[in-house]
């Protein structure tokens, strides 16, 4: 498995729009504009920081997995992604490792990557994503 970079962190939030103005207006980020990820439950705000992002999440549902982390752990750092140069190969790479995947194969997140989650029980309690661009 070969990773890239950092490619972002993600934030859960319970509104980009109040959120926005910390990473705009106090640390100077643009801020890219936002996205709804329908089949995830979640509206995505992108700000960039060099090679990667910071990425704000807000959930579009009560019973979306954004809405349960902010219930269960409150507002703040939700998961950090890894770019991959070949998303099947690392998860294939992982799963051999004996890692639980959350999803076995990949799926299309915000800005149209290839994504997939491990489960945060096999990673000392961070949820990791691995993510597949070709900018």
């Amino acid at each position: 498995m070969k990773i890239l970079k950092i490619d972002h962190l993600g934030i859960a939030v319970n509104s980009i729009d109040q959120a926005k103005s910390f990473w705009t207006d106090v640390l100077g980020l643009p801020h890219e504009g936002n996205e709804t990820v329908t089949e995830q439950k979640v509206t995505t705000a992108f700000f960039p920081v060099g090679e990667s992002e910071v990425e704000l999440l807000e959930s579009t549902a009560p019973d979306g997995p954004v809405a349960k982390f902010i219930e269960k752990r409150g507002q703040g750092f939700q998961h950090v992604a890894f770019r991959v140069e070949n998303i099947e190969a690392a998860l294939a790479e992982l799963k051999a490792k004996g890692i639980r995947l959350i999803d076995e194969t990949p799926r299309i997140g915000a800005g149209g990557a290839r994504i997939a989650f491990l489960h945060p029980k096999d990673t000392q309690g961070v949820l990791v994503e691995l993510c597949e661009r070709h900018d």
